[in-house]
């Protein structure tokens, strides 16, 4: 049988395959569909320091081979989600990461400093990308300055990993990633989801409140691989890539490019069990092409 554990540096997994962040609920949601315990480990969906209601509807619109969504990291808050974590840590061992949020840098600071207090949690995923929050919600993943600053001022507060997930939307995301690493980052997750445009032609308005919004889904795969790519050629610390994966096939090729795990994202919506046909595949592929482990081929894509 195929080797499937994933040694990153400061925490070992079983397999590569992590739900990722906003595609995933907080966890609980899942448990009827499958084990949780069969996953790598999972991301619940990022939180604020308070209550946040997210964005007025609509907030979903779907498109060929993709998703564009403007939910604006709708949440209950660090408090209620401490009770959630409780709850879900009792009914699986699976690595817990929680997806930080905030406001402004201070915000950050402190719902990091929260969740690293709690050992249920294994690790932090710092989340300065996301493109659906009004203006004045920070998006760092923009700037490798502001990137590195920030890495490095929660960095200065906590010590359990960090995971910081970077922008496909930044100028030069490899600036960005590099600036993370030095600021003291353990890991990077790469892609958060492209902006898009939907409109309503009849009221010749754009469909979504903030007009913009985030794309995800098997549209995006070609761009995010090649952004995984880029971004494991410039830095030492383990990347985990994510965009467009829906089946086992897809994964192995994340790890072909660089990447150390993955996040599974949109499937989620669509095939709520999608993890475990997923893993099933990986091990057919890897049977079938007779890769005996992922250090094998990861980040030996021939060019």
């Amino acid at each position: 049988m195929a080797e499937l554990s994933v040694d990153l540096g400061f925490c070992t997994l079983k397999n590569p395959l992590i739900p990722a962040s906003g595609t995933f609920g907080y966890g609980e949601e899942f448990a009827p569909f499958f084990d949780l315990d069969i996953l790598g480990a999972l991301v619940l969906k990022g939180i604020y320091k308070n209550t946040r209601p997210g964005n007025p509807p609509p907030r979903l619109c779907e498109t060929p081979a993709g998703l564009l969504n403007s939910i604006g990291l709708a949440g209950p808050g660090a408090d209620k989600l401490q009770e959630i974590i409780r709850r879900l840590s009792a009914k699986t061992s699976t690595p817990i990461i929680v997806n930080v949020c905030g406001q402004n840098d201070q915000e950050f600071v402190e719902v990091a400093e929260i969740f690293a207090a709690m050992p249920e949690v294994t690790m932090l995923e710092l989340n300065i990308s996301c493109p659906n929050v009004k203006q004045g919600g920070a998006c760092p993943a923009q700037d490798d300055q502001h990137t590195y600053r920030l890495v490095k001022r929660v960095k200065e507060h906590v010590h359990k990993p960090l995971i910081v997930k970077l922008s496909p939307n930044a100028a030069d995301i490899a600036a960005v990633a590099r600036a993370a690493q030095e600021a003291g980052a353990d890991a990077l997750s790469l892609v958060n989801t492209f902006l898009g445009l939907a409109v309503n032609l009849e009221k010749r308005r754009p469909l979504f409140a903030n007009t913009l919004a985030g794309l995800s889904g098997p549209a995006i795969k070609p761009l995010a691989l090649k952004l995984v790519w880029e971004v494991c050629r410039q830095v030492q610390i383990p990347v985990i890539g994510m965009g467009g994966i829906t089946s086992g096939k897809d994964v192995l090729e994340y790890i072909l490019v660089g990447a150390s795990a993955v996040q599974i994202g949109t499937v989620n919506f669509t095939e709520p069990a999608a993890a475990v046909r997923i893993l099933a595949e990986m091990e057919q592929e890897m049977t079938h092409l007779q890769i005996n482990g992922l250090n094998e081929i990861r980040g030996k894509l021939l060019v």
